[in-house]
């Protein structure tokens, strides 16, 4: 292996940190458009429906694009290759559902501008795991650190002064304040936690897409099991499926999103690491913080004091995970990238050359894979039948919104998606 990690694929490691980078920028826009949805709990539905909802959003989505850019046999095939990591990828889809449940709980009660900067701390969660497990910033000199400390002081300052500023919103509003930060901070942990999977899953080669294959039923699983318990059964929670029929759509579009995002995030994570992607992907924030004071009003309800905690508190979380994300890795670090992934290569009987290659952008098992069969087609369309139906029984929902504001934002995050897509598909294509 070169000093400078070059492959096959013609990528350097300044070009594969500049595509994990653009992939966390990426992951931000769509991660923060997923979660406008769950904004209906403010309309009365059940957190834990609003949750089951997107999860099966979800669930389709992580068929339907894996299948459209690579293929069910290349995904299969990923999967026998690393068969161990499907254990890992299910678990990781558990600890999703859970931390995204508590996110419902967390925006009824402090609003979506509030409650994205508190479980975004998930970063520090993340960077303590990355540097534990896998070696990320083992080997980094000072001025790396430097970055990374600082940038992990700066969210830990941001949250307390989004808390802080939470507190005057629940005094205005009513609502239980702790139990809103609670359930945003108890979601940043879980996150953080699930990453562990994540790096796991990717030091081993396995590709993003078929990842999140199996990540899926995790989560879906997970959902429903929470939904059916806290609603007395299966029966109870059919029962509450039905009041919810107006909404899924809006459900299922959040959890279709929020798969996009996801899945820039994952390849933020194999090309930068947990340490440097999470805080990327953290941007999410400034599009939260734009859905829910731009599209939902809800900085109106805040006092002076309130707004410029709020908007302090972004900035101050904001400019750490960026100086984070631009602490790009030495050859001394990658160095320790290296031990943590012969680790693996050696403990599953994985081959090194092959698992180096894939971590530098090359698709070797893409030159393996069997040519793609017509049946496939039927995934996507199953995919767009379920989105019709949903769509014939779906009502407006007495929320206040602009919509000049979401179009807007929209647009940015359709611009967004395709440059970050074909910047991907150009550079890696997809691996």
């Amino acid at each position: 292996m070169s000093a400078n990690l070059e492959t096959t694929t013609g990528l350097s490691t300044r070009s594969l940190h500049q595509l994990g980078v653009a992939s966390g920028l990426a992951a931000g826009a769509w991660l923060g458009a997923a979660e406008a949805p769950t904004k209906l709990v403010m309309v009365g539905f059940s957190p834990f429906v609003i949750s089951l909802g997107m999860v099966a959003g979800v669930f389709v989505a992580r068929w339907t694009v894996p299948t459209l850019l690579k293929g069910t046999g290349y995904v299969l095939a990923d999967l026998r290759e690393r068969a161990h990591l499907v254990p890992w990828a299910v678990l990781a889809g558990m600890i999703w559902a859970v931390a995204n449940t508590l996110t419902v709980f967390a925006i009824r009660n402090v609003g979506l501008s509030i409650a994205f900067p508190l479980w975004n701390t998930n970063s520090v969660v993340g960077l303590f795991w990355g540097w534990l497990l896998f070696g990320e910033l083992r080997g980094a000199g000072g001025r790396q650190w430097a970055k990374v400390l600082g940038g992990a002081l700066a969210i830990m300052s941001g949250a307390c002064l989004l808390a802080y500023a939470t507190s005057h919103q629940a005094a205005v509003e009513g609502r239980s304040a702790a139990l809103g930060v609670l359930a945003a901070l108890g979601a940043g942990v879980l996150w953080g936690t699930m990453y562990i999977p994540y790096r796991k899953a990717y030091i081993s080669g396995m590709n993003p897409l078929s990842f999140v294959t199996v990540f899926t039923f995790g989560e879906l699983g997970t959902a429903f099991a929470l939904a059916a318990a806290f609603h007395g059964g299966v029966g109870g929670l059919m029962l509450e499926l039905g009041r919810a029929r107006p909404v899924l759509f809006w459900l299922f579009l959040g959890g279709f999103c929020w798969v996009l995002g996801d899945l820039f995030q994952q390849y933020a994570a194999k090309y930068v690491g947990i340490g440097r992607g999470v805080p990327l992907s953290n941007t999410n924030q400034l599009w939260g913080l734009a859905w829910g004071a731009l599209v939902f009003g809800e900085m109106a309800q805040l006092g002076p004091t309130g707004q410029v905690l709020v908007i302090v508190g972004s900035l101050v979380m904001i400019g750490g995970a960026t100086a984070i994300s631009f602490a790009e890795a030495p050859e001394s670090e990658q160095t320790s990238w290296r031990k943590a992934m012969n680790r693996e290569c050696h403990r599953y009987g994985l081959e090194p050359a092959r698992v180096a290659a894939i971590l530098q952008g090359d698709d070797p098992l893409a030159r393996e894979t069997p040519p793609r069969r017509k049946w496939e087609l039927l995934v996507p369309a199953l995919a767009v039948a379920a989105f019709v139906w949903l769509a014939m029984g779906a009502e407006r929902q007495p929320l206040e919104v602009s919509l000049p504001w979401m179009a807007v934002l929209s647009l940015a995050s359709l611009v967004i998606l395709l440059a970050c897509g074909a910047l991907l598909w150009k550079r890696t294509r997809f691996s």
